[in-house]
């Protein structure tokens, strides 16, 4: 199954929102999610969208994810080869290692923000209807 996940940040902080695309192994959608999550940093929307779609995934009965992310960050985070240095992220990152644990396979890949259109839409909706 096929997980897209974005999240949006107006003002980095500011008025932020997540954005989540459920689909099956051919890639039609099966759910989509557009949440508000308040004022929060633009990586901070990113990792919120990751575990909400993955508890998502889980509670759809889902036991492997392909997940497809335009946050390079995000992405080399998850892989180790960047380091989570900030505070605000560290708890964040550590969910979403227990969630990815959950599943049979699970993996990340970053792609381009031209391939997350439909995922980037909902965030930005959602960061619109924030606060």
């Amino acid at each position: 199954m096929k997980l897209y996940i974005d999240g949006a940040s107006r003002g980095n902080p500011g008025s932020a929102g997540i954005g989540v695309l459920l689909c099956d192994d051919a890639g039609e959608p099966l759910k989509e999610i557009s949440e508000p999550i308040g004022v929060a940093t633009n990586n901070v929307a990113e990792y919120r969208a990751l575990i909400r779609g993955l508890e998502e995934a889980r509670a759809m009965g889902w036991d492997s994810v392909e997940i497809y992310t335009d946050s390079e960050l995000l992405a080399r985070q998850l892989s180790g080869q960047y380091s989570v240095h900030a505070p605000n992220l560290v708890p964040l990152y550590r969910r979403a290692l227990q969630l990815l644990k959950l599943f049979k396979t699970a993996w990340v890949q970053h792609i381009p923000r031209e391939q997350n259109q439909h995922a980037d839409r909902l965030a930005k909706a959602a960061a619109s209807r924030s606060l």
